[in-house]
């Protein structure tokens, strides 16, 4: 089974994931050149990934997406499993947002310049200015209900297990003073591991818990960022069922 699904992968997989890529990417770029980014940024990104969760044979589920109101921005902090939580967050989510993305999938031919056109921010990684350019850019971007995602890990896990978050994107909600909503992904690691490129048809699921309130003056910067943490690791670890690792 293993074999055949092998042949499937790279004789019919890869090639019309590589195609779909493409085409979303200068749709996406062309769309919001012509002024319609709210919708371009977002929904050809939506329709690749359902593709793609499609063709690779993996199945998703959604629970409590009646909890994020579609005109609300938030911050969205998922768990990182593998590569395909990109599509599964796309796929299943159903809110419009934006990934802080790091600057080297700027040099992706194609997706880089759509990624820049549809608004997604750039991480900048110089210390208190960096942050200061971040904070500006999703300002930019946190308008009439679109949020932002960031993967409070920073990278993929390698062993499949909840790891310590940092603290960048539990600062950036405090400074915007915006509403924090952990997210259980389940699934993408059986699909596709870090470190490799095969990939194993697997059900996955997203998991919305409740927003967070933002922080306020009153309870300072400081205390909202531990606060915000401590409550979406331990929320998301509850949900796997399972310590967060060192």
């Amino acid at each position: 089974m293993v074999f055949f699904y092998a042949i499937y992968e790279f004789g019919v997989i890869l090639p019309l994931a590589l195609a779909a890529t493409i085409i979303t990417s200068i749709i996406t770029a062309v769309g919001c050149m012509c002024g319609f980014g709210k919708f371009m940024g977002y929904w050809p990104g939506v329709m690749w990934s359902k593709f793609i969760c499609a063709i690779c044979l993996c199945p998703y589920k959604v629970v409590g997406r009646e909890k994020i109101d579609k005109d609300t921005s938030y911050i969205f902090v998922p768990n990182h499993q593998g590569a395909f939580d990109i599509f599964l967050l796309y796929a299943g989510l159903n809110h419009s947002f934006r990934w802080m993305l790091r600057k080297g999938i700027r040099k992706i031919p194609a997706v880089g310049y759509a990624c820049d056109k549809a608004g997604h921010i750039w991480v900048d990684e110089r210390g208190a200015s960096g942050m200061m350019h971040t904070v500006r850019q999703a300002l930019k971007t946190l308008q009439g209900g679109t949020s932002i995602i960031v993967f409070p890990e920073g990278t993929r896990t390698l062993d499949g297990h909840l790891h310590r978050f940092k603290k960048g994107a539990f600062t950036l909600a405090a400074m915007l003073r915006m509403p924090v909503v952990p997210i259980t992904i389940e699934g993408p690691y059986h699909v596709m591991k870090k470190g490799s490129f095969l990939i194993r048809p697997h059900r996955m699921k997203i998991t919305i818990h409740d927003p967070l309130p933002a922080v306020t003056r009153e309870e300072g910067n400081d205390a909202g960022v531990e606060r915000l943490l401590h409550t979406s690791q331990r929320v998301i670890a509850e949900s796997l069922n399972e310590p967060v690792q060192q």
